[in-house]
């Protein structure tokens, strides 16, 4: 049940983020709907795609755990050097300055970043599905931008190397929260100390 769950909201919270992809039919929502009800939808629909996946995964680890593989331990290790570049690729796409610049699209390096370094340590079957759905959506994404023909969303000034020092720092803290708090009272796995 709980794999069930999870896949229904990965294709919620997922097929609503591929609607963006698409271009034309994004455009075709928007004419039809209005801009204000495609937004209120979107966000509608990724919140409960993405509640879905919260709790079909829980579920599943309470309940429904399917080994495929099992990681060396070395890989925990690996995973934990990854994620803090992880999270702040994510911060930089927030707090623009010369990473985003680099990498133009952060956000979706950061996803994959997470998704692999996850894919790493996490042989059972859900791990599987939940990492490798994101890390095949971030691969899709980002691949689909270079054909993108209309402007998107209007440019954000980007700043200087000051704002890539407050995005390592933001994205520091953000890293030990979620390693220190957030994994192991949400997620139920600690992640440091382990």
């Amino acid at each position: 049940m709980g794999l069930g769950i999870l896949i229904v909201g990965l294709v919620l919270f997922l097929g609503t983020h591929l609607v963006t992809t698409r271009r034309e039919l994004r455009a075709r929502l928007i004419a039809s709907r209005g801009e204000a009800a495609y937004k209120i939808g979107y966000s509608i629909l990724s919140a409960i795609g993405l509640a879905l996946i919260i709790w079909g995964f829980a579920h599943y680890r309470a309940t429904g755990w399917i080994d495929v593989w099992y990681p060396p331990v070395a890989m925990r290790h690996i995973t934990l050097a990854l994620m803090p570049f992880a999270v702040i690729l994510v911060v930089a796409s927030y707090v623009r300055g010369r990473i985003y610049a680099r990498l133009k699209h952060p956000m979706l390096a950061g996803v994959k970043l997470w998704a692999l370094a996850h894919l790493l340590a996490n042989g059972d079957l859900g791990s599987i599905i939940l990492f490798g759905s994101f890390l095949a959506w971030a691969v899709y994404d980002r691949i689909s931008l270079k054909y993108r023909s209309d402007p998107g969303a209007p440019p954000i000034p980007v700043g200087g190397v000051g704002n890539d020092v407050i995005a390592v720092v933001l994205g520091i803290v953000l890293y030990l929260a979620l390693a220190l708090v957030f994994h192991p009272f949400v997620i139920g796995v600690p992640v440091i100390g382990a």
